[in-house]
């Protein structure tokens, strides 16, 4: 194993989550250089069978949240899997698990048995709901906490279509990138008290305020000054904006944005005579029909005059990339945010590069997302399991992988 590098070198975790949520936190992790041990069982995370090279156990899910990850594969429902990971918490300083507490509890793994074994020990449970309410034992999946924070009703009201769930996992993602910064905090936090503690990041908790910091709008106030909802945001005309050959996005915002964008297309005395523009209220309340006096106009040039006209006049723009052409997005190459990696079981993988850009610790090395189990013999005798007692756990299935 090539020593890590980067702001959370040294930083040993036991990742014992699996499918989107808790793997894209613990990744984010381990491109800043921890040592990221994914702990999985004999079958594996589910996301590697998912997409092609499924058979293979590497699906573009999972090798898209496990990079700079160790495999080690442990049966958890046996005492001998839970003592080799009893092992591995001594030297580590955060555990992640995303199942129900309950199982944890079934399974003998609670916060009070770990910080029996190492007191440091900063114990991340990932799942649905808060523990303190009536949901508590509920399971949860992403589409599952959109429908709970009222996201299709939300898609509804927008489109005046049916309600639809965001065709990304939205929740698993956020609510990782919050357990990263949780985790991190966490870390800190144990460097001026010198111990470790249990955290609990529940999907829905995290994502209410989300989406209510933008829609509480008028029900922010006791009594109401109004309806939830931000009217810019629901406006049914708020979309990307017809070309004459393609679709752009342009933010036609704040006054001097109206005024730079009247200016172009040639009718600058509607800032003094259109009633719609005299302040940022009346905007937002004839938003619909601002929005749609914008989309006549965009109608009739190109995005590529469009985009031209508007940069000049310092008016945001930018053109609607497809999943293709973002792959060819321009800035991204300039940064060499793309690269392609050699995987050693299924070839060339797409990779994208750490989005933060580090000018004293920057995080360096690559490994690419881990075979099942391609780690387990090397992390066992790091531990102090001998040879024998390595190839009589692969024998009889507590874990797997080469010897």
């Amino acid at each position: 194993m090539v020593a890590p590098t980067g702001p959370l070198a040294g930083v040993r975790v036991i990742d014992i989550t699996a499918v989107m949520m808790g793997p894209w936190a613990t990744q984010m992790l381990a491109d800043l250089g921890a040592d990221v041990i994914k702990v999985e069982p004999p079958k594996g995370d589910s996301t590697r069978r998912t997409g092609p090279a499924g058979e293979q156990l590497l699906g573009p899910l999972f090798l898209g949240a496990n990079r700079n990850k160790r495999s080690i594969v442990l049966d958890l429902k046996a005492p001998e899997g839970v003592e080799a990971l009893l092992r591995l918490v001594e030297g580590a300083d955060v555990l992640t698990y995303n199942v129900r507490p309950a199982a944890m509890k079934r399974l003998g793994l609670t916060y009070e048995r770990l910080a029996e074994v190492n007191p440091r020990l900063i114990y991340v449970g990932l799942f649905g709901f808060s523990q303190s309410g009536r949901y508590a034992a509920e399971p949860a999946f992403d589409d599952l906490i959109q429908s709970a924070m009222g996201l299709p009703n939300i898609v509804a009201a927008h489109t005046g279509q049916e309600p639809r769930y965001v065709p990304f996992n939205l929740a698993d993602r956020s609510v990782g990138l919050y357990a990263f910064g949780v985790i991190a905090s966490a870390l800190y936090a144990r460097t001026q008290t010198g111990q470790g503690q249990r955290i609990d990041v529940p999907m829905f908790e995290t994502m209410v305020p989300a989406i209510l910091g933008d829609h509480l709008y008028g029900k922010r106030f006791d009594p109401a000054r109004g309806e939830a909802g931000y009217p810019r945001l629901l406006s049914r005309a708020r979309k990307p904006f017809r070309t004459r050959d393609a679709y752009v996005c342009c933010l036609i915002y704040h006054e001097h944005h109206w005024t730079a964008f009247l200016e172009v297309i040639g009718k600058s005395e509607m800032m003094k005579t259109d009633p719609r523009l005299a302040s940022i209220a009346t905007r937002m309340e004839n938003i619909d029909s601002l929005n749609e006096f914008v989309a006549g106009e965009l109608a009739q040039k190109t995005t590529a005059e469009w985009q031209a006209l508007l940069k000049a006049a310092d008016i945001p723009v930018f053109p609607v990339h497809t999943f293709d052409s973002l792959l060819e997005d321009p800035h991204l190459r300039d940064i060499e945010f793309f690269r392609t990696e050699n995987h050693p079981t299924v070839g060339p993988v797409f990779e994208t590069a750490v989005p933060s850009e580090w000018h004293g610790t920057p995080p360096g090395g690559y490994m690419p997302a881990p075979s099942l189990g391609q780690h387990s013999a090397e992390l066992l005798k790091g531990v102090g399991y001998s040879e024998a007692e390595v190839a009589s756990l692969l024998a009889r299935g507590i874990s797997s992988g080469a010897a």
